[in-house]
């Protein structure tokens, strides 16, 4: 049964960084595309940003030049690399495995609180 654990979360000043892990288990990872969504209260969920098996990244407009995603199939984990965090991104963060518009394996979050 495919898991995907999510970490990394926390409280951070405006500008500051954070890394969110998301480690899945399975044998055939390093053919799935990996997305990063968002829910903060009261907003529907976001998509962030994707990595595909080739590493193909696409990002949500609003996090393009700040966040990065990346992966090591070798540990079988996804990362996202949030610099330049303000207010806006705080939210709670899932990682989702599966193909590019059939995310079809959730975690179960980490939350993100950016203070001003």
């Amino acid at each position: 049964q495919v898991q995907l654990v999510e970490s990394g979360g926390g409280l951070v000043q405006t500008g500051g960084s954070l890394r969110l892990s998301c480690a899945a288990s399975g044998s055939t990872f390093s053919n799935w595309a990996v997305g990063w969504f968002r829910q903060a209260p009261g907003k529907q969920r976001q998509l962030v940003a994707t990595i595909d098996s080739r590493g193909f990244t696409i990002y949500e407009e609003s996090v393009r030049g700040r966040f990065t995603i990346s992966r090591d199939n070798t540990k079988k984990t996804v990362y996202l690399q949030m610099n330049s965090l303000n207010p806006e991104d705080t939210a709670v963060y899932y990682c989702a495995a599966g193909s590019l518009g059939n995310f079809n394996r959730w975690g179960q979050g980490t939350q993100v609180t950016v203070s001003s």
